[in-house]
């Protein structure tokens, strides 16, 4: 009596799944079909995706995937009429288009924040979430995108990957130099017992003008000043320079 029971669940259980997977496929095809037809009457993609999803937000997923997989050249096209017609679906968004594969991670996080500047923060973390080797490259572009959000994208990716802090100090550093130092701050706020390497890293991808403002920045957060011209001096730096400046 218990296999058949069992065996009776298991049925019911495929029953259910193939029964999903079914609706899924109908809708899938249904509107692969709308998709075609809008574009046999000249209607682009990009206005085509957007109008389902201003009707139909809830099947983002559905398509998003008929529309990448018919039209994967057109995926900038694909976001932006994604993007224009429900903004708060940009999570969503960079997800299904990064899981796509048709572009690098961090053009499409450049496309989402263009687009959408208010959800930077979220777009990054949800590009890093799912491409997390390519958590420098993300961090750049986003912090060249959207520079006003620098502290907010730097704070919050270091935070949720403190093993790659040094790859997003050299990414927010690279993307706006001029900015080395209150980054240095930012990032020695949350790291302050890791200093030395701030430092040695923050001068290494940095201009000479910037080596003294970085090392007075480490100093004022509260690291040693001879430890920190040391590790400014392993960075790149001149000693002669620093030795007279801070004497």
């Amino acid at each position: 009596m218990k296999k058949l029971i069992m065996l009776l669940m298991l049925a019911g259980i495929s029953s259910a799944v193939m029964a999903k997977d079914i609706a899924e496929y109908k809708q899938e095809r249904l509107i692969a079909k709308i998709l075609n037809q809008q574009v046999k009457k000249q209607r682009s993609i990009k206005s085509s995706v957007h109008s389902l999803l201003s009707r139909y937000p809830e099947k983002v997923d559905v398509v998003l995937k008929v529309a990448l997989t018919r039209y994967p050249e057109k995926y900038r096209d694909i976001m932006l009429g994604a993007l224009a017609a429900e903004p708060v679906l940009a999570c969503d968004v960079i997800e299904i288009v990064i899981k796509a594969n048709v572009a690098p991670s961090s053009e499409l996080v450049e496309i989402a924040i263009k687009a959408e500047p208010a959800y930077a923060q979220e777009i990054v973390n949800t590009a890093v979430q799912f491409n997390p080797s390519e958590i420098e490259n993300i961090v750049r572009v986003a912090i060249r995108t959207e520079p006003y959000d620098t502290s907010n994208i730097v704070n919050n990716t270091a935070s949720n990957y403190p093993s790659k802090m040094l790859n997003i100090l050299t990414a927010a550093i690279t993307a706006i130099p001029d900015q080395a130092t209150n980054i240095v701050k930012e990032i020695l706020l949350l790291f302050p017992g890791q200093a030395d390497t701030v430092v040695t890293t923050a001068v290494n991808q940095s201009n000479d003008s910037h080596n003294n403002d970085i090392v007075n920045a480490a100093i004022d957060s509260g690291f040693d000043k001879d430890s920190a011209i040391a590790a400014a001096i392993a960075g790149g730096a001149k000693k002669e320079t620093l030795v007279q400046l801070h004497n």
